[in-house]
């Protein structure tokens, strides 16, 4: 099977900036307070459901899955990356950590009790976008919780040429926040918390977090 092309991109670009990432981004403990204090809502919602592996799709270098599993989950990472797979065993060898398209995981059908999406959505095409959000929802077992987590924007394309200090080939594709939920509902998910804050540095952006969980069993895509 031909990988598409946004994955190779998505590959190709963050094995290349694997390193520069890992010393540039910021840990979660250096997060805002209102992205902390989603992912510990999210720990608390999944650990009061009954618990339950989490993934960490796009998990990129571990820190984020290794926090969850600070806040008391069962977590293991999933990314394209290879370079980032490899510094996530590195860092972490006692955390399961895949590589693997978040779109076509080998996972069974309600085998989660909760998905970590942390800014990883938004390479994926708005096309494309039902396609992932049903395959978040057949792996999610009933009553999981879902959080999503990234960028937000009115239908914005955009293409570095550089970042984290290197060439990248991909792209980021923005769409508003009601659509985002008009997707996820659409996959069979109720969302039940959407938190939306202004970029200060571009007020054509936000971020955006959503809270969502399967709305009644689960849907055929």
């Amino acid at each position: 099977m031909t990988e598409p092309a946004h994955l190779a991109a998505v590959r190709e670009s963050y094995d290349t900036v694997a390193a520069d990432y890992l010393r540039l981004v910021v840990p979660p403990e250096g997060m805002d307070p209102v992205s902390r204090a989603m992912l510990a809502a999210f720990a608390e919602l999944v650990r009061e459901a009954g618990g339950g592996e989490v993934a960490d799709l796009g998990c990129g270098p571990g820190r984020v899955t290794a926090y969850l599993c600070g806040l008391g989950l069962s977590a293991f990472g999933v990314d394209v990356s290879g370079e980032m797979v490899t510094l996530a065993r590195r860092a972490y060898p006692q955390l399961r950590f895949l590589q693997g398209s978040m779109a076509d995981l080998d996972l069974p059908d309600g085998a989660l009790g909760g998905i970590l999406a942390w800014y990883s959505v938004h390479h994926t095409p708005e096309d494309q976008l039902p396609q992932l959000f049903a395959e978040f929802h057949r792996i999610l077992a009933p009553g999981g919780h879902l959080l999503l987590g990234g960028h937000a924007g009115e239908a914005q394309l955009l293409r570095p040429a550089r970042a984290y200090g290197h060439p990248v080939s991909y792209a980021s594709h923005l769409v508003p926040v009601g659509r985002l939920v008009e997707l996820l509902e659409a996959a069979g998910f109720t969302v039940t918390t959407r938190l939306e804050q202004p970029n200060p540095q571009r007020a054509e952006r936000s971020y955006v977090c959503l809270l969502a969980t399967p709305a009644d069993g689960h849907v055929t895509a």
